[in-house]
């Protein structure tokens, strides 16, 4: 269909011989327009195939009703979630979302985010690359007068919100879970800790330990990719090097998946001799053979949270202060098989 040939709010009101004005308002859900009204245009305009200029609703209100999404990996179910939770909360307001994801590279984190500005993005959501270190990528956009909101993995800047879980508690309550049922030797294996969730995870791990009187001295420690590959080259790495162990706590699901298959592979009876528990609550997790004990983050809430943090920001105008809201959501731990060497506590 050529520009001259589109339907127009001229269409429209002609069609239910009401005024073009009138029309305007009913799509642009204003107040000054009866329900009955509003639904009638809208049905009509469905049937006609109207589509609003986009940009011309952008000049008009300020806004163009984009906003951007940046994870370091599309295909891991908790950054699918949160976006699933950014997307509820606002589509029904009029936002599309784009996503973007950095694989982990800091320099793509930056052209994505300079590709975002470009297009006059309304505002950015973030969960940075274990890589990022330069911030100046994500000062740009605060100088641009752009909402932007870290959820989970975050950094250290002024005048940007985030919304994150209490990675600490999640860790200290899985440890002590771990202690709770009996096991006193509980290695840990992390992430890169330059990552605040990595390193309050491992802050978590040595806070139970030394809550409950257990020795953290030449404590078993590694930082690793999240990766099943990761899990069991480190078992692996636990055996030849002789390390009396018998529970592992894990700051990713996979990273547990991958120690429960090589623990299996070597004959090692899960829980009785040795006990694993991981973190995020993976889909996966509940349905294996042995459901793995695991750290729920809640990534729908989250993304909620951090759509409505946004949503406060770009009410108050470009001209307000930007908002540093600190919102830490509650970890819930999932106690199954690998751990529950006592049974349920």
């Amino acid at each position: 269909m050529s520009q001259k040939d589109k339907t127009t709010i001229y269409d429209i009101s002609r069609k239910l011989n009401i005024s073009a004005a009138t029309v305007s308002r009913a799509l642009n859900n204003s107040n000054r327009v009866s329900t009955k009204t509003r639904d009638l245009v809208l049905k009509t305009a469905k049937e006609l195939n109207y589509q609003q200029n986009s940009l011309a609703v952008a000049l008009k209100s300020g806004r163009t009703f984009n906003v951007g999404v940046v994870v370091p990996l599309i295909n891991r179910a908790f950054f699918a979630s949160v976006i699933r939770g950014i997307e509820e909360e606002l589509e029904p307001k009029g936002y599309h979302v784009i996503i973007c994801q950095t694989h982990e590279d800091a320099d793509k984190e930056a052209r994505q985010l300079q590709a975002l500005l470009n297009t006059n993005i309304d505002g950015v959501f973030i969960s940075v690359s274990k890589t990022t270190e330069d911030l100046k990528h994500l000062e740009a956009v605060l100088q641009a007068k752009t909402p932007l909101i870290f959820f989970d993995r975050k950094k250290d800047l002024k005048g940007v919100s985030a919304v994150s879980i209490d990675d600490f508690q999640g860790a200290y309550d899985a440890v002590s879970h771990l202690i709770e049922q009996g096991y006193s030797k509980i290695v840990h294996l992390g992430g890169d800790r330059k990552l605040n969730i990595y390193e309050d995870r491992y802050r978590g791990y040595i806070a139970a330990l030394e809550a409950h009187g257990l020795s953290t001295q030449n404590l078993f420690t590694l930082q690793m990719s999240s990766t099943i590959e990761s899990g069991i080259e480190a078992v692996n790495q636990l055996y030849d090097s002789k390390t009396d162990f018998d529970a592992i706590f894990c700051a990713s699901d996979y990273i547990a998946l991958g120690c429960v298959q090589e623990l299996r592979s070597r004959g090692i009876q899960i829980p009785q001799e040795v006990g694993v528990v991981g973190f995020s609550n993976e889909p996966f997790t509940s349905h294996l053979e042995h459901p793995l004990s695991t750290v729920g983050q809640t990534p729908v809430l989250m993304g909620k949270m951090a759509a409505q943090v946004f949503l406060e920001q770009i009410n108050a105008g470009k001209d307000s202060e930007p908002l540093e809201k600190n919102v830490v959501l509650k970890p819930e731990l999932f106690t199954r098989s690998t751990s529950l060497k006592k049974g349920t506590v």
